[in-house]
């Protein structure tokens, strides 16, 4: 790979992180509804996530859920069920506590994991990296090592990004919980976009 090369996958892949998708709409609602620390808990999840397709897409395990309609939507159903469950979470929620929300090292371990689980139940993430990154791979060089840099390029612009996100949306969430009734509303502002995400990556095709 030359240096045009990587540029024009770093373009591309910056294009496709910067759209609204499960991944930023999760880290949104996290950062919102408590503070930054949160919503970088939660990236540093997602993009933990991301090594697995960077993986499985590298030893070509994503070609199996790319080829099966059955594997796909195992996939996809178990990601939607999952982020409705932590909707039906917030909505059970009977009032929004931030000062207990964002402390304490258990709560950011928690939003970890989910941010893993959301990420490897994402059989989108699968069929962007077995669609893309073979198209800026040099066959006549190393496959498996350009598929990895790629892989990587990928997960260090989508950390940069969603910490960004993070940073961002808890301001907007500090604005938003100046207000008392909002304040109190907010784990049914999470619940809901939680709901919205699983709905759409439950009604997604290829």
């Amino acid at each position: 790979m030359d240096g045009l090369t990587l540029l024009s996958f770093l373009g591309v892949a910056i294009m496709l992180t910067i759209m609204p998708g499960p991944d930023n709409m999760f880290v949104l609602a996290q950062s919102i509804a408590q503070n930054r620390k949160a919503g970088l808990a939660t990236t540093f999840g997602l993009c933990t996530g991301l090594l697995g397709h960077i993986t499985a897409a590298t030893v070509g395990l994503s070609a199996v859920i790319y080829q099966s309609a059955l594997a796909f939507s195992i996939v996809k159903y178990a990601g939607a069920a999952y982020l409705l469950f932590l909707a039906y979470k917030s909505f059970r929620e009977k009032s929004f506590d931030p000062s207990l929300k964002s402390s304490g090292m258990q709560n950011y371990t928690s939003l970890y994991k989910k941010g893993v689980i959301m990420s490897l139940l994402n059989p989108k993430l699968s069929l962007f990296f077995l669609a893309l990154l073979p198209q800026f791979v040099n066959y006549q060089h190393n496959v498996t090592v350009q598929m990895l840099v790629l892989g990587f390029i990928f997960l260090i612009e989508s950390l940069i990004f969603l910490v960004a996100v993070s940073i961002f949306a808890e301001k907007v969430g500090h604005l938003l919980r100046k207000s008392t009734f909002i304040s109190s509303k907010m784990n049914m502002i999470q619940g809901s976009l939680f709901a919205l995400i699983g709905l759409k990556v439950a009604f997604s095709e290829k």
